[in-house]
């Protein structure tokens, strides 16, 4: 039977010949790796021929994949992120953080109502939460388990599971709606006449009033850089907010907020739990927990 040893090239190689295919460049390889450009080629060479396959083409100081080096990179860098991952993982448990990582409003508004269904699975040591608008921020290798909005096909090399989808609709508060009681009609005018609230977000964003009530004209009312401020101004009476499914579940319970209509919109995106591909039994049940919080509209 083979062994790792002989069936596998060496690990120097496959370094090697990652960094040039990732970089383009032998050169830039080289300094990468902190290595002479001919030591980068020599390991390159040795490993086709360890392969008997091409796995590059050369002119000059640049190259290009083949398939089969498209393919191999591919698996290469795969496989060193998970044993880089998982080292940090190993050497991070001495700290004994669980991080979940999401963004501010999506764990104040979602994962807080949840966090017992965290803590009740992490047995030893401390969650963490990191909150960051960078969704790069959410690879970090400490990171067991991201909340994050989009859909799987961004997150290649992960696993994606549907927490909600990305929905939203019109709510205000009781006392509000009994000022304006022709919001309750579905007639998506109805707003056009009552105090708006707004929530920061680029032109072409479709989560707005402007796409709700069908208008191009510039609707008067505050904005807020941040979700949850403006839920707060539509708790306390001062206008209608458009709010996101799963965002409100306990504000609509507990009767501070009412939906305004039985239809919502739809993103294209969704909310998404999201894992490395090889997880700790304390990750999977933390996983499972929250996937199985969720109340199916």
């Amino acid at each position: 039977m083979k062994t790792l040893k002989s069936s596998l090239p060496l690990l120097n190689a496959m370094v090697a010949f990652e960094a040039t295919a990732r970089r383009g460049n032998l050169t830039a390889a080289a300094e990468e790796l902190a290595i002479a450009q001919s030591a980068v080629s020599r390991h390159i060479a040795n490993l086709e021929e360890r392969l008997s396959l091409d796995l590059l083409t050369r002119k000059g100081n640049r190259v290009s994949l083949t398939e089969n080096g498209a393919t191999l990179a591919e698996a290469i860098r795969d496989g060193l992120g998970t044993i880089r991952d998982t080292i940090s993982r190993l050497q991070g448990a001495g700290h004994d953080s669980f991080v979940i990582a999401s963004g501010y409003d999506l764990v104040q508004s979602w994962l807080m109502p949840r966090f017992d269904l965290v803590t009740s699975h992490v047995t030893h040591g401390r969650v963490t939460l990191l909150t960051s608008s960078n969704a790069d921020d959410y690879s970090r290798p400490e990171v067991a388990i991201s909340i994050r909005f989009g859909r799987p096909e961004l997150w290649p090399g992960l696993v994606a599971r549907k927490l909600f989808d990305g929905e939203w609709f019109p709510v205000c508060s009781p006392i509000f709606l009994e000022r304006y009681p022709a919001l309750a009609s579905e007639d998506p005018a109805a707003f056009l006449d009552v105090p708006l609230l707004h929530l920061a977000a680029p032109q072409d964003a479709i989560d707005n009033w402007r796409s709700w009530i069908g208008t191009t004209q510039s609707l008067p009312g505050p904005t807020f850089s941040s979700y949850l401020p403006m839920m707060h101004e539509a708790i306390a009476g001062r206008g209608a907010a458009l709010a996101w499914a799963g965002f409100v579940e306990d504000q609509l319970r507990l009767g501070q907020l009412v939906r305004l209509t039985r239809t919502s919109r739809r993103h294209a995106d969704a909310f998404y739990l999201v894992t490395r591909k090889k997880t700790t039994s304390t990750e999977q049940k933390v996983a499972l927990a929250l996937l199985e919080s969720v109340t199916p509209h």
